[in-house]
């Protein structure tokens, strides 16, 4: 059975803790400068398709598809390998290794992930997140629809929730009431749609960058 602990600091990875906006827009120039206008439409329409059909970002089908579609052009391969040593660990924002051992004097840090399960774990891997979470990584489709499995594996008191996205902090609010400290952290395209800042209510700790989180004192969660 798992140790049971006061409190525990589930981050969200993409656009939280790594720029995966400024990993697609140079995955975007790569397939523009390489292929061309009119196959750089079509790897993103390709893209677009199979979130679509797993409901999340692969881009493992996305690449294997688009290399399908340019089988007789030997950059198509040196592509797919551009991506997988793609170097994620300069995407990372500043200050995002040293807000999670910030947080680790009040509570126990933990990725808590959507995703693929084989392009994602990679990228943490790369971008050195595996290693600084000690290889405390959990990864779902819809993480906010598997808050029991979660609980299952890192049993705690009180949470704390780290993420870009208002919708799924609300929706884990909306399920766990005051067991949990959402933290928004206002960082890529989801963080600052205006129709989403409107509708949605306000984090319970809210910053603009995740370095921020280095001068917040987190140790009023303990007491309550």
């Amino acid at each position: 059975m798992p140790l049971a602990h006061d409190t525990v600091f589930l981050f969200d990875v993409d656009n939280t803790l790594l720029d995966n906006d400024a990993v697609k827009a140079d995955l975007k120039e790569r397939v523009l400068e390489k292929f061309g206008q009119e196959a750089c439409d079509r790897f993103w329409a390709i893209y677009e398709e199979e979130r679509k059909k797993h409901i999340y970002a692969d881009f493992i089908a996305t690449l294997e598809r688009f290399r399908l579609e340019h089988m007789h052009d030997p950059q198509a391969l040196q592509l797919s390998l551009w991506m997988m040593y793609y170097p994620f660990a300069e995407r990372l924002y500043p200050d995002a290794l040293a807000v999670v051992l910030h947080v680790s004097q009040w509570g126990l840090p933990v990725i808590l992930t959507d995703g693929d399960g084989v392009f994602q774990p990679y990228k943490l891997k790369r971008a050195g997140l595996w290693d600084a979470f000690d290889g405390r990584v959990l990864g779902y489709i819809h993480k906010q629809k598997e808050l029991d499995a979660m609980e299952r594996a890192y049993p705690a008191r009180r949470y704390v929730l780290v993420d870009d996205k208002l919708k799924v902090l609300n929706a884990v609010k909306g399920t766990w009431g005051d067991r949990i400290t959402s933290v928004f952290v206002k960082q890529g395209h989801y963080a600052n749609d205006p129709k989403t800042l409107a509708s949605e209510p306000a984090a319970d700790v809210m910053a603009d960058r995740i370095g921020e989180l280095m001068m917040h004192d987190f140790s009023a969660i303990r007491a309550n």
